[in-house]
């Protein structure tokens, strides 16, 4: 791989995953294809990590994310199983056959009217049905396509969303997609429910032999894989997919980084208690296993709270989001992860998945919380120190890993990425000293402690020390801000610019990109949440859920989960010592 590229593979599992990696790879495909600003270092990301070249059997060059995503029948609409960019209609009606042909054509899902408009804004499919891959970063691919006019592609609305695959933008590789023939996506039968019948999906030959092959296909072509990062759904039957899948690559790839993100969509309905139910004991008995075979696991949801009880979703000052549509959820969380996982997507200096899952999980701390501010509040006119100072000791982000609120707890370790700050807000304040050709007079105090700083990576560490001092933390500032262009849905305030920034004036436009700060915190909320979620499972009488346990879950493994969440839950009682 060139550039020397410590390569990830991805693993979707679920339909909500789907969601999730639908923007994630849409914001990817954003910042490798995108123009870049001026003001912006376009080289601080390796896409190569996340992406793979190929060659189609024209011998087009192409650019597609190294992925696996497995989702039920029914879930991909328009979305052709083999990828896009790979299919040849010419070779299509190539049959060696030369006798007589029955045709028995399968009526097609009609293609959601956005992604017309991408294919027609970009121009990628031409008259002869052949694909043309738009060009590739760094000298890769063939030439960038030129068209006369290229019409800016407007945002989907929320009501033409059904599925995951009605917005996303990027073309897979024929190897990416397994779809699971045996449950289905729609209506009520036939459904993947609970754990069990996830773990059985992967003993059953057919599937486990597609997931090794696709796996093989792409480990062999990568020449230093660091590791695996799996989105996956918590809430259904996927989390019993993934603590199967997580143990195959712990047994097959020992000493490769496996952080998985366990994902839950927003709330549900308070009418459907089984549902609820079989959530609870999905989460419980999904987060057991897979911190048992993944090198760090980290819960990803909008929602206030893992157990029974409804808590409203969680806020955001500047966005306005509807917390029962996944297509907003997936976004907001998929701006997250792409800020979080910065450390191990480095071009330069990176931080490997399992030295960052090492930093986080000593002392069997698997289990980490994630929070984000989304965007970073800035003000136009004001500095990186000003705009920390002002919040004082208020947390400066959201959680969203619904552990509840995470002021008063303990931070034992952190990671914690700054981006889309432009140097000239780093610090102001040496900034306007500079250019008015002032200096400080001799003992004249600081604003703050902050405004020593020099450089943005100082100002951040600083503010860290000052909020969490015992706390082991690792930080990253970078210039790259998250691209939010279109598909991504307009859920920004007017009060912001079109670079996220926080305007003191009329508003300048849609919003294009913003500033995110982002964490990955092992803390002792996670005392409290873990074991509410084991007391509300010990709680439940089973025999009004029969139908979980015939699934293939046995009392037994019941009361291991039960015992499993307790003690996790004792790794993150509070104490003085950082080891403890």
């Amino acid at each position: 791989m060139a550039g020397g590229a410590r390569e990830v593979l991805t693993l979707q599992l679920g339909h909500f995953a789907g969601f999730v990696g639908a923007h994630w790879w849409n914001q990817q495909d954003a910042a490798v294809c995108g123009p870049t600003d001026a003001k912006e270092s376009p080289g601080e990301l390796c896409p190569d990590v996340l992406y793979r070249t190929g060659r189609t059997l024209h011998g087009q060059e192409t650019y597609t994310p190294r992925l696996i995503l497995m989702d039920l029948k029914g879930s991909l609409s328009s979305l052709k199983q083999e990828g896009g960019p790979y299919r040849d209609r010419q070779l299509d009606a190539a049959i060696a056959w030369q006798g007589k042909l029955t045709t028995h054509k399968e009526e097609l899902y009609p293609k959601n009217p956005y992604l017309q408009d991408c294919l027609s804004a970009e121009g990628v499919l031409s008259s002869d049905g052949l694909w043309r891959v738009k060009s590739i970063p760094t000298g890769k691919g063939p030439p960038p396509l030129t068209t006369a006019t290229t019409p800016k592609p407007q945002i989907p609305t929320d009501g033409s969303i059904r599925v995951w695959s009605d917005f996303l933008r990027v073309h897979l590789h024929p190897r990416s997609i397994c779809v699971i023939q045996k449950y289905n996506h729609d209506g009520e039968a036939g459904r993947l429910e609970a754990f069990g019948q996830g773990e059985s999906v992967l003993k059953e030959p057919r599937y486990l032999e597609e997931l090794e092959d696709r796996l093989h296909f792409y480990v062999e072509e990568c020449d230093y894989l660091q590791g695996f990062q799996i989105l996956c759904d918590l809430h259904d039957g996927f989390s019993g997919v993934g603590a199967k899948a997580t143990e195959l690559l712990q047994d097959e790839y020992l000493g490769r980084g496996i952080i998985t993100w366990g994902l839950l969509p927003g709330p549900d309905s308070l009418g459907e208690p089984q549902k609820n139910v079989y959530r609870l004991l999905n989460t419980a008995f999904g987060l057991v296993r897979l911190s048992a075979h993944s090198t760090l696991v980290c819960p990803l949801s909008l929602g206030g709270s893992l157990g029974l009880r409804p808590q409203p979703p969680v806020s955001f000052p500047h966005l306005h989001y509807d917390a029962t549509l996944p297509f907003h959820c997936s976004a907001i969380l998929a701006t997250a992860l792409d800020t979080i996982t910065v450390p191990y997507r480095l071009r330069s200096s990176p931080v490997s998945m399992v030295h960052l899952a090492d930093m986080l999980n000593f002392s069997g701390k698997k289990v980490v919380v994630a929070a984000a501010a989304i965007p970073f509040p800035l003000v136009s006119s004001q500095s990186l120190p000003d705009t920390l100072v002002q919040l004082g000791g208020a947390t400066p982000w959201t959680p969203l890993s619904a552990c509840g609120d995470p002021s008063d707890t303990r931070c034992f370790a952190q990671s914690v990425v700054l981006r889309g700050v432009d140097k000239a807000h780093h610090a102001r304040l040496k900034v306007v000293l500079l250019c008015s050709g002032s200096q400080l007079i001799p003992g004249t105090p600081l604003p703050s402690p902050l405004h020593a700083g020099t450089t943005g990576e100082d100002v951040l560490a600083q503010y860290l020390q000052q909020q969490q001092p015992r706390a082991r933390s690792s930080s990253h500032v970078l210039l790259t801000p998250c691209k939010v262009a279109p598909p991504y849905p307009d859920l920004f305030s007017s009060s912001l610019s079109q670079q996220g920034l926080v305007l003191d004036g009329p508003p300048t436009g849609a919003v294009e990109s913003i500033p995110v700060l982002g964490a990955l915190c092992s803390s002792s909320s996670l005392n409290q949440t873990l074991e509410d979620l084991a007391r509300e499972l010990a709680r439940l009488d089973l025999r009004r859920w029969a139908s979980f346990m015939d699934a293939g879950v046995e009392q037994d493994d019941l009361e291991e989960t039960l015992q499993e969440l307790h003690s996790l839950a004792q790794c993150y009682q509070g104490g003085d010592n950082l080891m403890d």
